[in-house]
């Protein structure tokens, strides 16, 4: 799995019912039919951009069964299972795994603000209780705490089966201690669109993209172009997507891309509360930054 976690894996909306109290199973198959002809690398459901916390356990478990059907194991489903309750956490991956989640991406606790050894402790529970491979989700700007370089050390020695960490961190200092000092022994994927090109140029394998819900194949022909080593035409290709990725976050995820999604018709705009759709001011920024990279 680890020589696998690499290139582009989108983390996918979870479309929804025009009331957004049910979720939209055939919308969802067919946005993971449309991702996987796309040759995307990886497929991660339940996340954040899919409106996790505002999911049932029976929900998240139905996506990611919908998306294992579609994927018939063409990639590797990463599924977000974690809240701020271990044990609760533990049964959503138990659910997750059956489900048929190959890989199971695990938040650093929210709100209840634990400390690094807290934050060891969580991981490590949750790694004796499930035999599948770990990533961890470090996003401080939502759970107001950030795992440190140090802590991520132990958890590697701690956990064989942690093999990945998502950096959301907003910058690059995390990303590239981590690599100086851990080297292959984990997957550091980036969780910012912006940083594509910055952090794979400090040894990061790919990103877990928000934009390829829309436009799978240009995220891929940033990656792969960093992938061969062809940095101008890498930088060419970031720079002329920095408006679209502005755009995806111009509002509180998902409320951008779902709407960039119904723009295109895949899909209802529709999000839970407390989200609220995209302002008439955030689509006319989306099309405005779709029509400069003449996609729509």
């Amino acid at each position: 799995m680890k020589q696998r976690i690499r290139g582009v894996f989108t983390a996918m909306v979870t479309p929804l019912s025009a009331d957004a109290r049910t979720i939209d199973r055939d919308a969802f198959a067919a946005h993971v039919e449309r991702q996987l002809d796309a040759n995307i690398d990886g497929l991660l459901p339940c996340g954040t951009t899919g409106e996790t916390p505002t999911l049932l356990a029976s929900e998240m478990q139905e996506l990611i069964r919908v998306a294992a059907e579609v994927n018939r194991g063409r990639v590797p489903i990463v599924a977000g299972t974690a809240n701020n309750d271990t044990w609760d956490t533990i049964e959503l991956c138990r659910g997750a795994v059956k489900a048929g989640a190959d890989m199971l991406m695990i938040v650093m606790p929210y709100y209840n603000k634990p400390s690094q050894a807290g934050m060891l402790r969580h991981i490590q529970l949750i790694s004796e209780a499930v035999d599948v491979p770990i990533m961890l989700y470090n996003i401080p700007g939502r759970s107001a705490v950030s795992l440190s370089v140090d802590t991520t050390l132990r958890i590697l020695d701690a956990c064989p089966n942690v093999i990945s960490v998502k950096d959301a961190t907003g910058g690059l200092g995390y990303c590239q201690e981590l690599i100086r000092r851990a080297g292959d022994r984990v997957a550091v994927m980036s969780g910012d669109d912006g940083l594509i090109l910055p952090m794979m140029s400090v040894g990061v394998r790919g990103i877990i993209s928000v934009t390829s819900n829309i436009m799978p194949t240009e995220v891929r022909r940033v990656v792969e172009a960093m992938e061969k080593g062809d940095l101008p035409f890498a930088q060419r290709e970031h720079l002329r997507l920095l408006p679209v990725h502005d755009a995806m976050f111009c509002e509180p995820n998902p409320q951008p891309v779902k709407a960039a999604a119904a723009l295109k018709g895949w899909m209802l705009s529709s999000v839970r509360p407390p989200m609220v759709e995209a302002s008439d001011e955030a689509v006319a920024t989306l099309k405005k930054a779709f029509e400069e990279y003449r996609v729509l």
